[in-house]
């Protein structure tokens, strides 16, 4: 038997591996290449005066180049997901009540936005008073940063 058919049994069965240890569509273009190669490979077939070697070689650079740029932009279009706005993302900026004085330093402060209450830190570390309306400048893991400022204007 033909050692390139190994050679190319051996691509296909590498390139797939890659593609499966790998989230992204990353050698899956390479896998076709590789079966197209295999075919050229078992057919003995030769392109003009290339020896059959150099015809292998070819049709997997063709074929693993048309996949790439025929499917790339399908592929993308289905793994990039968009990006949906989530509780967290939409109070930032919204305006805030402060219900308990927001203390960095005691690690104390909620405030009420968009109908829930949430843990507060002050983004400047100054103390805001309860009954203050401040604005949400940030989100640090379940807290959120806040800043007070004179002109906060109400978001309805």
């Amino acid at each position: 038997m033909n050692i390139l058919i190994w050679l190319w049994l051996g691509a296909i069965v590498l390139f797939g591996v890659a593609e499966v240890a790998t989230e992204g569509m990353v050698s899956i273009w390479f896998v076709a290449g590789s079966l197209a190669a295999l075919a050229a490979c078992m057919s003995g077939w030769s392109l003009g005066g290339l020896t059959p070697e150099a015809t292998q070689v070819l049709v997997f650079a063709v074929v693993s180049a048309a996949a790439l740029v025929l499917t790339r932009p399908l592929v993308r279009r289905f793994m990039t997901r968009p990006h949906i706005p989530t509780n967290l993302d939409r109070v930032l900026g919204m305006v805030a009540k402060v219900t308990e004085a927001v203390d960095n330093d005691r690690a104390s402060g909620a405030v009420y936005v968009d109908g829930k209450t949430w843990t507060a830190r002050s983004a400047d570390g100054s103390v805001i008073p309860a009954g203050t309306q401040v604005k949400v400048e940030k989100i640090e893991g379940v807290k959120l940063l806040v800043q007070y400022s004179e002109k906060v204007e109400v978001v309805k």
